[in-house]
């Protein structure tokens, strides 16, 4: 998940830089959300993870 975090982030900045606005900006608020979603399944997994019989 942050593999496509990243994707959608060098997505953004390269439709900046070419001038597609919405485009990027498009690409940018979904790395946001994919990333904020990282974080919770890492943070759950560190959590939940270590249980032990």
């Amino acid at each position: 998940m942050l593999y496509y975090a990243v994707v959608f982030l060098i997505i953004a900045l390269v439709a900046g830089v070419l001038g597609f606005f919405g485009i990027a900006g498009a690409a940018a608020s979904i790395a946001k959300i994919l990333f904020f979603i990282f974080i919770v399944l890492f943070v759950l997994s560190l959590i939940f993870g270590r249980r032990r019989l």
